[in-house]
């Protein structure tokens, strides 16, 4: 089981955003995972405190699937997964993000659906997945689906999680992504994430008209202590409506700082504190981020093991 609380404030153009200050109950979760023989395991992820609609519970269930590991090389995935999209940003467990993208806030990150999974050597492994289409929601649950293909690589200092996509953004009508996910350890607890993402549909010029850029430079000055700094730009420069998540005249930038405390040096309590600021434009009438945005917030996260073995 785990928890986080942050106090926030939230200041648009200077003025204060009422349902975006004080106390906030961010994450409940429970997670549960094993195995169930020598060659099946599980994962199950439930967000207690996510809101989930009347005919489906699994609104509120992050992840639940069984792994069934065929040789050493081979494994087939099914039940609700992470949709494969490279990324460290997009990779991320929610209840470690303070500030994150617009693309994150906005894109769906779980959907039911199968992966097969081929195991190069211990440094690489490469997933096919097929799975329900993360915009189906907006055609009324349409039968719609995305195509993913991930290579995860770690390679001394320099880890990957690359992937392309191929994604209905409507029936029948396809946005690709090329998400390029690169993490690098330069020794003495300094660590570098950047994540580029390229976004097109068909008859779009692909590169650099539509695309996400995020950058995370993170420091353990000791075994208690962690430092981050984190920026992420955006930028929508085509006329075609198929980015659902930034969309068409979206050009936004997004920095910020945060700190984390680990009193009993584990990850099993952590304090925080983190400030980030935004400006641009943001086209989606939904949006998170906002032109001339403030936040900052301290916070407390802690898990408990109920059984372990």
């Amino acid at each position: 089981m785990e928890t986080r609380a942050d106090y926030q404030r939230d200041y648009d153009d200077g003025r204060a955003e009422k349902d975006e200050c004080g106390f906030k109950g961010k994450y409940l979760n429970l997670r549960m995972y094993g195995k169930i023989s020598d060659r099946l395991s599980y994962d199950f992820n439930q967000r207690l405190n996510k809101m989930h609609s009347s005919t489906s519970f699994f609104d509120a269930t992050d992840w639940l699937y069984v792994d069934y590991r065929a040789t050493d090389r081979w494994m087939l995935s099914a039940g609700k997964l992470v949709i494969g999209v490279g990324g460290y940003e997009y990779d991320a467990a929610p209840i470690d993000l303070y500030f994150c993208s617009e693309f994150w806030n906005v894109a769906s990150c779980y959907a039911w659906g199968a992966a097969l999974t081929y195991h190069f050597s211990p440094s690489d492994k490469l997933m096919a997945q097929v799975c329900e289409s993360p915009f189906r929601s907006h055609y009324r649950h349409a039968d719609m689906y995305a195509y993913n293909l991930m290579w995860y690589g770690s390679h001394g200092r320099w880890n990957a999680l690359w992937s392309m996509n191929m994604m209905e953004w409507a029936e029948h009508r396809y946005i690709h992504y090329i998400s390029l996910g690169n993490e690098f350890h330069m020794g003495d607890g300094l660590k570098l994430q950047l994540d580029v993402m390229n976004r097109a549909a068909s008859g779009q010029a692909f590169f650099l008209r539509d695309c996400s850029v995020i950058v995370e430079l993170s420091y353990c000055p000791a075994q208690k202590w962690r430092l981050l700094a984190k920026a992420s730009y955006e930028v929508n420069h085509t006329d075609k409506a198929a980015d659902l998540c930034v969309m068409p005249g979206t050009e936004l930038t997004r920095v910020g700082a945060g700190v984390e405390y680990f009193p009993l040096g584990s990850k099993d309590l952590r304090l925080h504190a983190y400030y980030c600021r935004s400006w641009g434009t943001n086209t989606n009438p939904d949006g998170i981020m906002q032109d001339n945005e403030d936040r900052a917030g301290i916070g407390l996260t802690w898990r408990i093991h109920i059984l372990k073995r």
